[in-house]
């Protein structure tokens, strides 16, 4: 194998490795959301019900947060392949081992090693396509490795039902076994390798107990607060989350051998797209799945078939954006295009509040197309600016410290999308017509909101920002 790869590699690897690292993440993020229409048979095999089985989601959860941390340290120290390659074995063993478990205590444990193994398993595989990637291909190599968290949230709920139905429950989680092995014969063939750091810097135990105790509890209250039982205890656990999480960052930013190089944050690219302005716009890209198949089902009182084909069309307009980016970005530059294109991302959300039963489906149609293309030039967006003026040597806290804040975006979206609706619920007079429907409304056009104050916040971005990334060349 050869070392680290340069800008002067032949574009086939440096397009082959993103894939690779795709086919990893779609495995990891289809099991993340395929599982959720499978809960009420799982419970009956486990003799339990389906509130005390999410357990064994909040095990995963935990334990992706606490590993998310170290994985930087782990990949300067062991080497990125390396660790790469053992997350994806892990990940594979460990949902064979979901798919076996005849009790709840068995698939709780299972579910820890599945957690640690995804931890591990995203912030690396990004350091390994930022390593291979000239700044000239990064947005079409961001663009590779975004496309499964913007599909796996829309398809696996489709295909776990339809799994759930025709083979039983554990083939959710047998069938990341063919996926994990394509995923280990493909880095094995054509990820290079690249020597571990040498002399790297010993191991922050007290920055890892800090930022992972603060990551859980933080992951964790955002989670109870999503649900209906959350309440006071939720507040609690995020409060003790948020707590923690200063005193965490006060000591990396003071330790000499900090876990985390906060420096990076320094850099205004990544700043802007990982902190307040691109938390609240994945925020808002995040909650639309959530919404969606509840303003069908539950607002509009369609049947499981017809949410699902609807569930597809939008599917369609994140997969139609994917060619579209680059010669976008090359065209108007990151600033214009994410002021822009976020605008049209919250539009399209907020327009979702004023569909009824009586609304035409072509109509319906255009409008899940064209918020699947927003959201996804959002996305891509977003996460390809984040590292575009990093340094190599900050690669490796920079895509630990995007994995930890995309995590939490991700349950912000629906933590604050359900806090909406609970509200809502809670204000509405019981004599108002629209029931349901006027809450999940007024969740699609605070989320809107949002994303509107997170698109108009990349004004403030420099107009040649990332410009060696996108080829845009002001006039």
């Amino acid at each position: 194998m050869s070392s680290i790869p340069s800008p002067s590699l032949p574009l086939h690897r440096t397009r082959i490795v993103p894939a690779v690292v795709a086919v990893a993440f779609f495995m990891q993020m289809l099991d993340s959301t395929i599982i959720a229409t499978s809960l009420p048979a799982m419970a009956r095999d486990f003799s339990t019900d389906v509130v005390t089985l999410n357990i064994g989601f909040t095990a995963y959860l935990l334990a992706m947060a606490v590993f998310i941390p170290p994985a930087g340290w782990l990949a300067d120290r062991l080497g990125a392949r390396e660790v790469f390659l053992a997350a994806i074995v892990l990940f594979t063993l460990s949902s064979v081992a979901c798919g076996f478990s005849g009790s709840l205590t068995q698939f709780t444990a299972a579910r820890l090693l599945q957690g640690a193994s995804a931890a591990l398993m995203t912030p690396v595989g990004r350091q390994l396509v930022l390593r291979g990637a000239p700044k000239a291909e990064l947005v079409r190599a961001i663009a590779t490795i975004t496309w499964p968290a913007l599909i796996a949230p829309v398809v696996g709920p489709l295909i776990g039902a339809w799994i759930t139905t025709h083979a039983g429950w554990q083939w959710n989680f047998f069938i990341n076994l063919p996926l994990g092995l394509l995923g280990v014969v493909l880095v094995a063939f054509f990820v290079p390798q690249a020597p571990a750091e040498e002399g790297a810097r010993p191991f922050d135990f007290k920055g890892f107990l800090l930022t992972g105790a603060a990551l859980a509890l933080t992951l964790a209250g955002l989670e109870l607060s999503s649900a209906s039982t959350g309440g006071w205890g939720a507040l609690g656990v995020l409060a003790g989350g948020v707590l923690i999480g200063w005193f965490a960052i006060r000591h990396l930013r003071r330790a000499p051998h900090a876990l985390l190089d906060m420096a990076v944050l320094k850099v205004p690219t990544f700043a802007f797209a990982t902190l307040a302005a691109g938390t609240a716009g994945r925020l808002a890209v995040n909650a639309t799945p959530f919404l969606l198949p509840l303003l069908f089902q539950v607002g509009l009182g369609l049947d499981a078939v017809e949410t699902g084909s609807l569930v597809l069309v939008y599917f369609l307009g994140n997969l139609l954006m994917k060619s579209v980016t680059t010669p976008a970005l090359r065209l108007f530059g990151f600033r214009s295009l994410l002021v822009a294109n976020g605008v049209v991302a919250a539009l399209t959300i907020g327009a979702f509040a004023f569909i009824d039963g009586q609304t035409p489906r072509l109509v319906l149609f255009a409008l899940l197309i064209a918020c699947g293309l927003s959201r996804s030039m959002q996305f891509t967006s977003l996460t390809t600016i984040a590292f575009a003026d990093v340094t190599p040597a900050q690669r490796s806290a920079a895509t630990t410290i995007s994995a930890m804040l995309q995590q939490l975006s991700q349950l912000l979206g629906v933590a604050v999308a359900a806090a909406v609706i609970r509200l809502s619920s809670y204000l509405r007079p019981e004599a108002m017509d629209g029931g349901m429907l006027s809450d999940i409304r007024a969740a699609f056009l605070c989320i809107a909101a949002i994303g509107l104050v997170s698109a108009l916040r990349f004004l403030a971005l420099p107009g040649d920002a990332g410009a060696e990334v996108s080829g845009h060349r002001r006039r």
